[in-house]
């Protein structure tokens, strides 16, 4: 059995299981979920140390966990690793401190097999865009089969015509791992992200290329051209700096959690 080991617990994330339970409980004492108005398809969420972005990634899970899934899908932007194309993962299970979250192999090897972009690099996968996300899914999804995608140099159309496939099965819930503007001030951080966010909120392609700065922007970019050809809204449910945490705003990385969906 191939499991993809975790390379940034310990660090982006604690490596207890008890410690991350801890860092959820503490998070969601931190708000109430109203009546949904949205029925959950895709979230949009950070990928940065559960210190300064796990309360805003946390909100997307906790917000999507109230449907059933059967598969998540995680789409990340690779930091380290080139590649033309983007990478599936095509592991047995996905290690966790909550426990391994198993790999929906067939489902993985049927796409890979579809789409030209997509290979499989292992080297690429040990990424903490997406790994940051295995302990939010383990606890809200337990149970649940996962799909890991990272990707390098790749048009974010051809993304969209993978996750439009990936739409018309409502058992599946679609992840985009991505944060905002890195190492600005944090005026210049708010103007750079309110771009983005106003692009996220109108479902506006062309407003990206105004400023917005995201690593992720080709995820983004490719989900919300889905939503426009899927007739689907979103809504952002947090926005937050760095700043907020180390109350330094002479440079600071911007993150923020979006829902996607049906408006119901």
């Amino acid at each position: 059995m191939s499991v993809r080991k975790t390379v940034v617990s310990g660090t982006f994330y604690p490596n207890d299981d008890k410690e991350i339970k801890r860092y959820i409980e503490h998070f969601n004492k931190g708000f109430s979920a109203n009546k949904l108005s949205i029925n959950p398809r895709a979230i949009i969420v950070p990928h940065a140390g559960y210190i300064y972005s796990g309360f805003t990634a946390n909100l997307a899970y906790n917000i999507a966990s109230k449907q059933k899934f059967k598969r998540v899908i995680v789409f990340g932007p690779s930091h380290k690793v080139y590649l033309d194309g983007a990478s599936i993962a095509l592991f047995d299970e996905y290690e966790t401190p909550l426990g391994n979250v198993k790999i929906d192999l067939e489902y993985s090897r049927r796409l890979k097999e579809k789409y030209d972009f997509l290979v499989f690099d292992e080297e690429l996968h040990y990424e903490h865009s997406t790994e940051t996300q295995a302990p939010f899914i383990k606890n809200y999804f337990d149970g649940i089969e996962m799909i890991e995608i990272v990707y390098g140099k790749v048009d974010f159309n051809s993304l969209s015509i993978l996750i439009d496939e990936l739409l018309e099965d409502t058992n599946n819930l679609i992840v985009i791992s991505t944060d905002l503007s890195h190492f600005h001030n944090l005026k210049d951080a708010n103007k750079l992200d309110n771009i983005c966010l106003n692009a996220i909120a109108k479902l506006d392609l062309e407003m990206f290329d105004k400023g917005c700065e995201a690593c992720g922007m080709t995820g983004v970019k490719a989900m919300i051209s889905s939503c426009l050809k899927n007739n689907l809204t979103s809504e952002v449910l947090h926005y937050c700096t760095s700043y907020d945490r180390t109350k330094d705003e002479s440079s600071v990385v911007g993150y923020s959690s979006v829902l996607i969906g049906e408006k119901i």
